[in-house]
């Protein structure tokens, strides 16, 4: 049986105030075209398939057209699990309409974690496969508050959460299937001991990002299939429990990251093959860094290649020690009939201490937590209270995505 495991597609994104719907559809369109090549049986998508929890209607469409498209192919089988960029009501919506077409979406945990457990089966009733279809837990899944508990406290408490949750599907799963022939699969979107970001990725809980490690997960599953780190890879040397990453670059970090999806073949429970399939570059992310006289010559020699694919998007950080009047027009004039787009200019000041070197986010980049932690900053919050304040924000963001949903 063939698997593809893809996670993080962030339909929606918008990279910069700019739009990516473009490079989007041409990412749908290879995974469509490597499920057709590949012939695979299935396809798992571990969570954040939109950016924001109401996309624009242009990703909703990109997204239901792929699943109508899986129909003229061998994919019989799909699960979707929810991510943290993801609401659940909107992807649920339209669960049971889907399930008919054997597209299995689990938004949100259940209170019954039976609702989680998805079998895939052929047109004879033979099982295929077993997916626990765990998706991004949410606060209120994973523990109950306790008067008076501290930020450390709540943080164990949350760990626990999330090992029980495990703990009790992989028990369930090994009661009804665990002699069974047939692959156990488990899905998951958090912050995995030893993964390895290529941009700061904040915690999606509170407290330090060893929410879970490779060992906690039950030894009854066959293949752990992960999201939410944009980065392919093993988690803790393991080859059975893998991040798939992103399907395309969403910052200028991960330029450097190969952008792929796992092909997954099991011979009845055994993971014979773990295959990574690059998924091809459709827009060049470029960074560019050095002194002015530098950058200014590497734009040059950018600007003259000949190139196939959507016009470059690129960064140009300057490292100086003096002021530079009218830096930002100086490269944008430099670029102006050149097939690329400059769209970020920075100073990176030579002199400064380590810590201040980092150039100031835009706010596009960042994230409604770290935009807090800086607002909370700047009023000169100390940090022994960032723990609470962080605490208090993720419980009010909660709170107000239950009362939009």
């Amino acid at each position: 049986m063939k698997i593809i495991h893809t996670s993080d597609w962030h339909l929606g994104q918008k990279f910069l105030y700019n739009g990516r719907e473009e490079e989007h559809q041409l990412a749908l369109d290879w995974l469509l075209a490597a499920i057709r090549e590949q012939e695979a049986d299935g396809l798992i998508v571990a969570g954040d398939i939109f950016d924001i929890g109401n996309p624009p209607n242009y990703a909703r469409r990109m997204y239901y057209r792929l699943l109508t498209q899986l129909m003229g192919t061998a994919c019989r089988h799909v699960v979707i699990t929810g991510g943290n960029h993801d609401s659940p009501s909107m992807l649920n919506a339209p669960r049971e309409l889907l399930q008919a077409l054997n597209i299995h979406v689990v938004g949100e945990a259940s209170e019954n974690i039976e609702d989680e457990v998805i079998e895939w089966r052929d047109e004879q009733g033979e099982l295929l496969a077993v997916i626990a279809a765990v998706p991004f837990l949410r606060d209120r899944d994973l523990h109950f508050s306790v008067s008076g508990e501290g930020g450390l406290g709540r943080v164990e408490r949350i760990k626990e959460g999330l090992r029980r949750h495990y703990h009790e599907i992989g028990e369930l799963v090994e009661e009804r299937y665990g002699k069974s022939e047939a692959p156990l699969i488990a899905t998951g979107h958090l912050y995995a001991t030893g993964a390895e970001a290529s941009d700061k990725q904040d915690n999606i809980y509170i407290g330090n990002k060893e929410n879970i490690r490779a060992g906690d997960f039950p030894k009854v599953f066959d293949y752990i299939a992960l999201g939410h780190i944009h980065r392919p890879q093993e988690v803790g040397g393991v080859n059975h429990i893998r991040y798939s990453g992103s399907i395309l670059p969403l910052s200028f970090s991960e330029t450097k990251d190969e952008k792929s999806v796992y092909l997954l073949e099991f011979n009845g429970k055994k993971l014979e093959r773990v295959e990574s399939l690059p998924v091809p570059t459709f827009r060049r992310l470029k960074t560019i860094q050095g002194a002015l006289e530098e950058v200014e010559e590497a734009l040059l020699r950018f600007g003259k290649k000949e190139r196939e694919g959507l016009t470059p998007w690129v960064e140009a950080l300057v490292e100086t020690d003096r002021m530079i009047p009218q830096l930002d027009k100086r490269l944008h004039e430099l670029t102006a009939e050149m097939d690329l787009d400059l769209l970020k200019i920075r100073i990176i000041n030579n002199y400064q201490p380590l810590d201040a070197q980092a150039p100031a986010p835009e706010l596009g980049e960042l994230g409604e937590l770290e935009v807090f932690k800086m607002r909370c900053q700047s009023y000169g919050s100390p940090p022994e209270e960032m723990e609470e304040l962080v605490e208090t924000f993720l419980e009010l963001r909660e709170w107000m995505e239950e009362l939009e949903e």
